[in-house]
């Protein structure tokens, strides 16, 4: 493992250091991909000084496949040097207690994820999504039974409204239990996080690890010349085609011009973006290839950024119209 290839960044207030370019196992990883290629990703990110492995209970296909894939292919002698991470919430079986964030239901997915990954702890358990119909009390109370009882070392939230984020932490600081991070959606095309959220998270001392950085492939050279047959918006897995606008085109076009005279691609500059705010600890991104990865990791070679190429990336939205 190189951890000289990427730097770590402090997590919040708290004593964490995560990688600032980390693998996360939404998509690649389950029965519809090759285990071996599986591996093949999983070894690279360890090889690339990628500590940090983020995944969910619902994560495949079919749900929990890629806790069993990672389960199957983590090298258990690296176990002490890698950040594991899952998360609850989500419809995993039928039933009342299948879903949601009652104590019942995250106690019993969170036993579930353990042994799918072979694990004994996680290092973070998110609740994936805020649960109206469950008392936040309930909520956060569960996540603090999870760590007093030695299966869980951080807990963390996911999609949380900023009012509601500040609220769960206040709570578990009442508890004992620090919240030590959000994880939002955060990209050159969906912006929204920095109205409020970043705000609440400094002012709590809470890390922020980001997925969809590249918004689902769009904020690279992918669908410059076409939406190419075996693309995820041809799929229309999690990206679907009338995503793949003009105005986004334009806007990724004025993006690849700025990143080649910074020497990077689309993608690399898009990730360097969003980690140009030191409130970001992480930017989760997922690989088809060990060469994607290779190269996405390769964004943290050129992380700084003049004044005159932030106001070129604010003026290509505004222009194009993708300004969010």
């Amino acid at each position: 493992m190189d951890y000289e290839r990427q730097p770590y960044r402090r997590c919040g207030r708290s004593g964490l250091l995560l990688p600032a370019v980390s693998l996360g196992l939404w998509h690649n990883f389950g029965e519809a991909k090759p285990l071996e290629s599986q591996r093949a990703i999983l070894h690279k990110a360890l090889d690339l000084g990628i500590t940090h492995f983020d995944i969910a209970d619902r994560y495949g296909p079919p749900i929990g496949a890629a806790e069993t894939a990672f389960g199957q292919l983590f090298p258990r002698s690296l176990r002490d040097e890698a950040v594991v991470t899952t998360k609850g919430s989500n419809p995993m079986w039928d039933g009342p207690y299948g879903k949601g964030n009652s104590r019942k239901h995250l106690l019993a997915t969170l036993d579930r994820s353990l042994a799918r990954l072979g694990l004994d702890y996680v290092d973070i358990f998110y609740l994936h999504r805020d649960d109206e119909d469950t008392p936040l009390e309930e909520q956060v109370a569960t996540l603090d039974h999870m760590v007093r009882t030695g299966r869980v070392l951080y807990v963390g939230v996911s999609n949380f409204s900023p009012e509601r984020t500040a609220e769960a932490a206040r709570l578990l600081r009442g508890l004992g239990t620090p919240l030590l991070v959000h994880q939002p959606s955060y990209s050159l095309l969906n912006r929204g996080i920095e109205d409020a959220l970043l705000g609440v998270l400094e002012q709590e001392g809470m890390g922020c690890v980001v997925y969809s950085p590249l918004a689902q492939g769009l904020l690279t050279d992918r669908y410059l010349n076409g939406i190419p047959a075996d693309s995820r918006a041809a799929e229309g897995r999690f990206l679907t085609p009338d995503r793949v606008t003009p105005q986004v085109l334009t806007f990724v076009r004025g993006l690849a011009d700025l990143a080649s005279a910074r020497g990077q691609t689309v993608a690399q500059l898009a990730l360097a973006w969003a980690l140009r705010d030191p409130r970001i600890t992480s930017v989760l991104v997922g690989a088809s290839s060990p060469e994607q990865l290779e190269a996405n990791v390769a964004a943290v070679d050129r992380l700084d950024f003049t004044d005159d190429e932030l106001a070129t990336i604010e003026r290509a939205a505004k222009e194009s119209g993708v300004e969010s």
